[in-house]
Order: C-alpha cells, then structure tokens, then sequence
C-alpha cells in the first residue's frame, strides 16, 4: 500500500513527496494548470544488485527514457502544473505495464499457471513486459534470474505506490477543476528512413486510438506540432499503453495522452546527456501544456452547460 504520509492531497500548500528510489511528486500550491506531467521511464535509480546483474551496460541505457524526467521537470516549473517523475528504473519494473504482464520463464520461485499464456502478458512475450528480459540487437538483458519474491516486492514497493499516487493526484485535480488531462511524457529513439518511408516523427501521440480521452484533445496536440513546424505522427507506432489503459477515463473528466519525444530533439549526440536544445524543446512542450489546458477548460465550460441544460 501507499505509505499515509506519500498520498497526494492538494492543500494550500504546495505537495512535494520523494519516496525514495520509488518517485518524486509535485503539485503546486494552486495550480495554473489541470494537468499532471509524468514521466515513468525516466528513473536512473539502480539499486547495486540491479547494476551489477546487467549483462552490458548498454542495456541499461537503451531501457532509459533518457533525462526525460529532466525535461518533464523544466515543463512543470515554465506552465505550474503538477509533475510526478519515476525514480525506479524501467529496468527494475516497468511503470507502463500491467502488473501481471510478466515473462514467467525469466522468474524462479512459482508462476500462476493462469497467466502463463494470457493475453495479459503479451508484451512479456517480446522481452519487454512487466521487467524487461532482452532487448533488440542485444539478447538477455540479466545475468541472473528473478526471484518471485523480488518480483512481488518491486510491485508492493514500486509499481501499486506509483500508480496509486498517479490516480490520486488526476482525481483530486478533476475534483479541484472539473476534469483533468494526464501528459505521459516519454522519449523515443530516432526512426531510420528505412522504418518511417515518410518524414520521420519527432513527436507521436498516443491516444489508444482515441479511447484515452476526449477527441479534441489529441487533435488539438496534433495541430500544435504541426503549426510548430514538428513531424508528428498519430498512435503509430506508439499508442500508448496500461498508463493510459489505467488512468484514462474521459467519461469521469480524466483524460489522458501519450507525447513521445524523439530523443535527438534534446539529448547530446550519444543520446546521453541532456543538450543545449534542451531547453527549447522544454519551452515547446510548455506551449503545448497551456494549449491542451485551455482545451481542458473548453471542456469543462461545455460539460458544465450540457448540465445547466438538463
């Protein structure tokens, strides 16, 4: 369970929580905004036993949403909206997965033989579920196998509190305004032209095809980056995933997308360290914050209406 002093409330105070190695959440005392930036890929938090079970380092950049959470941070601090940044690394538990999505040959200690070829652990299957087995171009990712109690630990400890807080934090911003948007902010690496056979995207939202959220919403984000000058493209190949599943609920004043951001936009030419393109692409991520925000309101003012009419 969420530890009692980690649950979000917004006060008249500003809420600032770091559970250790776990997530760092912000909301401002009011704020400006009815939007919650995260950014669930970008821990760097490795525990000792996790570094040193790597097979090659490489691994443990290529599973990185490289400094994301640096950019997602700079967006919460130029808009005021509310940032939840993951510590944990996607190399320990992935925070975009569903808790049962799990590779059972890569765990020792028991597997519910329910799950072992369900439709809920279809990502696993590819080497990147719930923790992450191999990787593309580079095999197994681990020298050793998980053990089952580990596995359940990472859950309790990492997983259910996140997403806990994530919940928490979008009901009280719905309540506090009348709807609330989540911005799942994520980093992709650069498409070869042989993928893309058209101009390569530097920005893909995601939507679940349209079930995350109100419509207007994600044309509104595609409009932005088009008018910017941006690539973008529209749930291909990134639709988003159980962030969005979970915690997009437009009917209940929720809604939720996905931004992946291209990592050469910000990121140095190793794709390592953060750029001096950092901060623009920060200033442009804000502008799309205060664009989806006043869709938000839109949406708020139209649903208040519809009410007053019936």
């Amino acid at each position: 369970m969420l530890p009692s002093d980690v649950a979000p409330t917004l006060c008249d105070s500003p809420l600032t929580q770091h559970y250790s190695g776990v997530f760092s959440l912000h909301v401002p005392k009011k704020p400006t905004v009815p939007i919650l930036i995260a950014a669930p890929h970008g821990g760097r938090d490795y525990p000792d036993a996790v570094a040193a079970n790597f097979r090659s380092a490489v691994s443990r950049i290529r599973l990185e949403d490289r400094h994301v959470d640096t950019l997602a941070l700079e967006v919460a601090n130029q808009t005021g909206a509310a940032v939840l940044c993951a510590e944990a690394p996607r190399a320990m538990i992935d925070l975009n997965r569903a808790p049962d999505d799990v590779d059972w040959s890569m765990v020792i200690g028991g597997s519910p033989e329910n799950t072992r070829h369900s439709y809920a652990n279809r990502r696993a299957r590819s080497g990147l579920g719930l923790v992450p087995r191999k990787l593309p171009g580079l095999g197994e990712i681990w020298k050793r196998p998980l053990q089952r109690a580990e596995l359940d630990r990472r859950i309790d400890r990492i997983h259910r509190p996140y997403h806990e807080a994530l919940a928490a934090t979008l009901e009280q911003l719905r309540d506090n305004w009348g709807s609330a948007l989540l911005l799942d902010l994520h980093s992709m690496p650069p498409f070869k032209p042989s993928q893309a056979g058209w101009s390569a995207p530097e920005v893909v939202i995601g939507d679940r095809f349209g079930s995350s959220c109100d419509g207007r919403i994600s044309a509104s984000a595609l409009n932005y980056f088009g008018e910017h000058g941006r690539p973008v493209a529209h749930n291909r190949p990134y639709a988003g995933g159980y962030v969005l599943d979970r915690h997009g609920a437009p009917r209940r004043g929720i809604h939720a997308i996905q931004v992946e951001i291209c990592r050469t936009t910000y990121l140095d030419s190793g794709l390592d360290r953060p750029s001096a393109r950092l901060p623009g692409v920060a200033r442009l991520i804000a502008g799309l914050v205060r664009t989806l925000a006043s869709e938000v309101n839109d949406l708020i003012l139209d649903n208040s209406f519809r009410q007053a009419a019936e």
